[in-house]
């Protein structure tokens, strides 16, 4: 009598992202990953991000206390220096020793730097500690961001990177007002000191992350490779706060500084060329998908910013709005970015595509930031806050969907590596974009009545106290206005060269 066929094998559950193959038999069924990855992931972001935002609010009473109003600026300037620096880094360390791991070290460094700035006595001492807490919150937004890539299958990453996104605006919005409360009510050492129950229970989750892929890349130092990459983030980052004095005598200043970026630059990759396991992986930028996809973060990075710096200068010198109102009006643009990257991350991860929601979003954002450029000074303040809300919408498309492409594009093992090149390229972007944003509206005005730029400069420091409008001549404010149109058509460009990336990128679908 023959025999009954045998049963056809049956698959092994996907495994892609995931850091472990299948459970064995009799196991119990794993928890699922969002209730696991999500909190563990998300705090550590937050973390990092609401710190650079809760610091600025307490910075007028850090210089009453210590008597340095001068160099109170530091204080933030260091911990962004040190942070963009140590993102690659800690990129790299988590692909060779383990990105869970090296999460926790940076939540350890993060929570002890953050005792070290609330127990400052001085100013230089409190930006010392600030560069240690930096290279702490460097690695904390790094390796959350590979951390989604190790621990979640390629299409679902896009709605993590949507709650990612969420997070990162709620967090900038939420920093300020914390930072003002604690800084009134406790003084400024609290700023610092609300870091440590929160970095505890962040240190925690990591813990109960699963354990990650055995197999790593060798690591080798790049001690070269780190000075020169520290030498470029430093001079970006100081001439784009030499740019924000609104002062046409900060200029040149900000040039050499520019021009010493360039060098630096040009002898990184030179550097990078050369040596057998570089800091930045230009082998893995060389691939078409990845650098157009780090390219459009930097473009994204460089209008969002500009917008964000330059639309309360405009609304206070040209509109002659309070400091409150031209908070408000950011507000519904925050919103909007929230939105968008959730609505844009469920998108992605139904349909699998990838580069047609930036691109729908980065040319309608370009239109947006036109109407902006054309009748911005005319408007109504409800129109402007609808049109803010709109551009959040379409600006949101494009921040998740970057870092999915480009951990799919890299490969499970680089994941930290990929996730590094898309912060390092939206922060660079950032910088330039401001810096050459501002140069457009510093050199428009200059070509029409070099005057007006000092006029400008004096409404800029007048606004928070009086308003603007108060010092200007008719001409004058004409023609501040019309320097303003430049800068969000400036602001547009960003937008436009970003849609094209999007449209030639080659990975379309993931």
């Amino acid at each position: 009598m023959p025999t009954s066929p045998d049963p056809p094998p049956t698959d092994p559950p996907p495994t892609s992202g995931l850091p472990a193959g299948p459970p064995p038999a009799g196991t119990p069924p794993a928890r699922p990953a969002f209730l696991v990855v999500f909190p563990s992931i998300m705090l550590p972001m937050f973390l990092a991000v609401v710190d650079q935002t809760i610091v600025a609010t307490a910075l007028p009473a850090i210089a009453a206390s210590t008597g340095a109003i001068e160099r109170a600026p530091w204080i933030v300037v260091a911990y962004l220096i040190a942070a963009t620096v140590a993102a690659p880094l800690y990129g790299r360390l988590g692909d060779s020793f383990g990105r869970r791991r090296m999460l926790q070290i940076a939540l350890v460094v993060f929570l002890v730097t953050s005792l070290l700035c609330a127990a400052a006595p001085t100013i230089e001492l409190l930006t010392v500690a600030r560069v240690l807490q930096g290279l702490g919150g460097g690695g904390l937004m790094t390796l959350s961001q590979a951390l989604i890539g190790e621990a979640v299958p390629p299409r679902e990453r896009a709605r993590y990177q949507g709650w990612i996104a969420t997070v990162a605006v709620t967090a900038n919005s939420f920093g300020p007002v914390v930072g003002g409360l604690l800084t009134e009510h406790f003084g400024w050492r609290a700023i610092f000191l609300v870091n440590l129950p929160v970095a505890l229970v962040a240190l925690w989750l990591a813990r109960r992350l699963p354990a990650g892929a055995a197999q790593r890349l060798p690591w080798r130092a790049d001690p070269g490779g780190l000075v020169l990459f520290a030498v470029l983030v430093t001079t970006t980052l100081l001439s784009l706060e030499q740019v924000q004095r609104a002062n046409v005598a900060a200029l040149p200043a900000a040039g050499a500084l520019l021009a010493a970026a360039a060098l630096a630059l040009v002898l990184l990759i030179v550097h990078e060329r050369r040596t057998p396991s570089p800091l930045i992986p230009l082998a893995l930028l060389r691939q078409p998908a990845i650098w157009r996809s780090d390219a459009m973060a930097a473009c994204h990075g460089a209008a969002l910013v500009s917008l964000i710096t330059f639309l309360p200068v405009f609304l206070q010198v040209v509109r002659g709005a309070s400091p409150s109102a031209t908070g408000l009006l950011l507000v519904p643009l925050t919103i909007g970015i929230g939105t968008g990257s959730l609505l844009t991350g469920r998108l992605v991860a139904r349909t699998g595509r990838t580069t047609v929601f930036p691109a729908v979003g980065l040319v309608l954002a370009t239109v947006n930031l036109l109407v902006l450029a054309m009748w911005a000074d005319m408007l109504a303040m409800l129109a402007l806050a609808a049109l803010m809300l709109w551009n959040g919408l379409c600006m949101g498309t494009v921040m998740g969907v970057v870092q999915v492409m480009v951990q799919s594009a890299a490969g499970p093992l680089r994941l930290g590596e990929a996730a590094a090149s898309v912060q390092f390229s939206r922060s660079i972007g950032a910088g330039l974009g401001t810096a050459l944003v501002a140069t457009v509206l510093f050199g428009a005005l200059a070509l029409r009545d070099p005057e007006a730029v000092q006029v400008l400069s004096a409404l800029v420091h007048r606004t928070p106290a009086t308003g603007g409008g108060t010092i200007a001549s008719a001409v004058v404010q004409a023609e501040i206005r019309d320097a303003f149109r430049a800068v969000f058509v400036a602001i547009a460009a960003f937008s436009i060269v970003g849609f094209v990336l999007a449209l030639t990128n080659p990975l379309r679908r993931i």
